[in-house]
């Protein structure tokens, strides 16, 4: 799922790849297209050249690896969601799989007979996985201190990353998809809201849930049934979220469409943090004489506890399993901030993007010194103007299967026909062979990652197509398809 930080800029804007580097100078030349491949691309109608491949064994000397297959490897081109790999390597190698992100909780005030005196603040440090669970997990922990009721406000401390302004609907005029959620330092269920839609066929209509719940807002709690056929049942609830306070289902729900859930980003992100505390803090059965509001903790205060995140490693595989965007550049923004790569880790006030481009960049030569740069904007790939090139990230990708966050790295990445954006691909011949991270947007299709031939060898993957006509994907799925079983019969 695609997110974009729009704006964002690097050192000097963007950075900028490097003069290429070729491959190892030899005799032999790159070999061609294979004929199923060439008959995969002219069913897809995809020219030759709006695609880029490269297959290299995976254990062979970065740079210096005759591929055994390369077409177009040197291009610049938009990788969409693969350049999650960069990211997600990066963080594996940079901070350890067992970093984890905590979350402080501060009391400042006496507790007397289960009401605090005084304001609770929750400090975010940047957890990209603080979801409506987990939330519920830390207000709970608060109740353990004895606190029932907090007679004063619940402030919540932001500060963590110094962010520029956002639209959430500049990248694709669709500011309430969840994929268009911005970065923050304490991010809650990644801004979101989940409708549940359930049909009770003998009262002729729907019962509607909504999670978390959010104070202030109201939601329907029914919708009436329609017996059309299901199809495009978002459409026919005719939803109404420009009402911050208030959500409006103006149309039906199909009762052929059975039980259904529908993610959506809240319309006013600003105040989703608050409303989402407060709601779950009601909702436990807590008191609060005050508001949810933003605010920093006192210089003073230490804290009551902190509440730690998933390990990396399980943060990375949903990054990449699920392709969450949002949760990339949470990852991203931390490595400026934390990575012992950073001149200021531990010194900071906040992240920004400046210092996590900066990070990533002398990590990159450090790792990959003879390698182009690539563009990176966000980290996420939900972007027009990054870029990479196959020949770079097939060479990323043979470190890291190199290295010893290997198994970490590997077991992120979507298995084909078994799991993740992955599960329902037509590589039959290479079920459960294959680890790959796929990537799209308009005009754009990709994948990369790791491929296990029939004689035990295991080869990187990196396909990339570029290509302005309305089906890329759908078109080019068959063509991945056919690339990764060429791949697994070596």
């Amino acid at each position: 799922m695609p997110m974009v930080k729009r704006g964002w800029l690097g050192i000097g804007g963007l950075w900028l790849g490097l003069a290429c580097s070729g491959w190892a100078q030899t005799s032999t030349p790159p070999p061609e297209l294979p004929r199923e491949i060439e008959a995969a691309m002219a069913r897809a109608k995809l020219p030759q050249d709006a695609i880029s491949i490269l297959v290299l064994d995976a254990q062979g000397a970065p740079g210096k690896t005759v591929p055994r297959l390369s077409h177009r490897a040197h291009q610049s081109l938009n990788p969409a969601s693969v350049m999650k790999l960069v990211t997600t390597y990066a963080a594996l190698d940079l901070l350890g799989p067992a970093y984890t992100w905590t979350t402080s909780v501060y009391v400042d005030g006496p507790v007397q007979s289960g009401i605090l005196k005084g304001n609770l603040y929750i400090k975010g440090q940047g957890d990209p996985k603080l979801v409506m669970e987990r939330l519920w997990l830390m207000l709970r922990r608060v109740q353990a201190l004895g606190i029932r009721h907090i007679d004063g406000n619940i402030l919540l401390d932001r500060s963590g990353f110094t962010l520029a302004e956002t639209d959430p609907g500049s990248f694709d005029g669709e500011p309430l998809r969840p994929y268009n959620a911005a970065p923050d330092a304490l991010l809650i269920n990644f801004k979101s809201i989940v409708l549940s839609f359930s049909p009770d066929r003998s009262r002729g209509l729907a019962q509607v849930s909504a999670e978390p719940p959010l104070a202030g807002v109201q939601i329907p709690s029914t919708v009436p049934l329609a017996g059309a056929e299901c199809a495009d049942y978002r459409a026919a609830l005719k939803a109404d979220f420009s009402d911050a306070a208030r959500i409006r289902l103006n149309g039906s729900y199909a009762a052929s469409c059975g039980e259904r859930t529908w993610p959506v980003a809240y319309v006013d992100p600003k105040s989703y943090g608050a409303r989402a505390v407060e709601g779950m803090w009601k909702e436990l059965g807590g008191k609060l004489t005050g508001q949810v509001r933003d605010g920093q903790v006192p210089s003073h205060l230490r804290p009551a506890f902190e509440f730690a995140s998933p390990a990396l490693s399980e943060v990375v595989r949903d990054i990449n399993k699920y392709s969450n965007n949002v949760m990339a550049q949470q990852l991203l923004l931390t490595l400026g901030w934390r990575a012992p790569a950073s001149p200021v880790a531990s010194l900071a006030p906040s992240a920004t993007v400046e210092a996590a481009l900066g990070v990533l960049q002398r990590w990159w030569k450090e790792r990959l010194p003879d390698t182009p740069l690539p563009m990176i904007e966000n980290g996420s790939g939900l972007s027009r103007t990054e870029r990479i090139q196959p020949q770079a990230l097939g060479q990323l990708l043979q470190t890291a299967y190199q290295s010893p966050v290997m198994p970490e790295f590997l077991a992120s990445l979507p298995i084909v026909g078994i799991d993740g954006t992955l599960r329902r691909s037509k590589a039959k011949s290479a079920l459960g062979a294959a680890h790959l991270k796929t990537g799209s947007l308009r005009d754009v299709a990709a994948i990369a990652g790791y491929v296990l031939g029939n004689s035990g060898r295991r080869y990187v993957l990196v396909a990339i197509a570029n290509h302005a006509s309305p089906g890329t994907l759908s078109a080019v799925r068959p063509l991945f398809d056919t690339l990764i079983e060429w791949t697994q019969a070596d």
